[in-house]
């Protein structure tokens, strides 16, 4: 079965540009020209992935992000005109999981298309769940629980969890782990995987601020302290 792509953006050309290449390659596509179009188009459609520009009229992106990450875990890559490393932050934050910056060629746009939507096929092939330090992960049903309480992370930082639960003391650099989420080869953004580590943090801690679990190296990376 063809996986579905939502493509929110207000300008109908770049609309039309995205959907004509990635329909060619195999993909079902559903439009939205804002972030209100997009949350029904979303809650109608159910897509398994997400194209949103930032930048547009009415509902941005920002305040997509914000809502429908309440809904949903469903992936999302960000587009961005802008180059400043706060909006890419400030997206990441917000439950983005990658991000193309404008201009883009449609090719590097169907690699992380196709990055994203692997990663999740083969974190949820997996069924060996992941028992450590009071934390438990079941890659099938993408389920994670602190204790008995079910948390909501986003794919990104599920996956991220579950590459370093794999292997307890195991200190993963930066790079490692953006190949990780990835799972391709290009000019990557290292300072995601901070983002996406201080909001894993958020969620499974005690306290973020203190973390029991998830450790930083220094100069290195991060690794998973099982705790008893």
């Amino acid at each position: 079965m063809s996986k579905k792509i939502l493509i929110v953006d207000d300008n109908p050309q770049l609309r039309t540009m995205i959907k004509s290449y990635l329909s060619q390659e195999g993909f079902e596509i559903a439009t939205a020209a804002d972030g209100q179009e997009a949350l029904f188009v979303a809650r109608r459609e159910r897509p398994n992935l997400i194209i949103l520009d930032l930048m547009m009229p009415e509902m941005g992106g920002y305040e997509f992000l914000r809502a429908y990450s309440k809904e949903s875990d469903t992936p999302v890559i960000i587009l961005t005109a802008r180059l400043e490393e706060y909006d890419k932050v400030l997206g990441l934050e917000l439950g983005a999981d990658d991000y193309v910056t404008k201009p883009f060629s449609p090719r590097e746009l169907t690699a992380r298309v196709r990055a994203v939507l692997r990663r999740l096929e083969k974190q949820s092939s997996g069924n060996e769940i992941l028992r450590a330090g009071g934390i438990t992960l079941d890659p099938e049903k993408r389920m994670v629980l602190v204790g008995d309480a079910p948390v909501n992370l986003t794919p990104s930082e599920f996956d991220l969890l579950a590459v370093l639960m794999a292997m307890p003391g195991r200190v993963y650099s930066r790079s490692e782990l953006l190949d990780h989420l990835q799972g391709t080869t290009y000019e990557g953004y290292e300072r995601s995987i901070d983002v996406h580590i201080r909001n894993l943090r958020a969620k499974i801690e005690p306290d973020s601020a203190k973390p029991r679990y998830v450790e930083t190296v220094y100069g290195t990376g991060y690794r998973f302290v099982a705790q008893n």
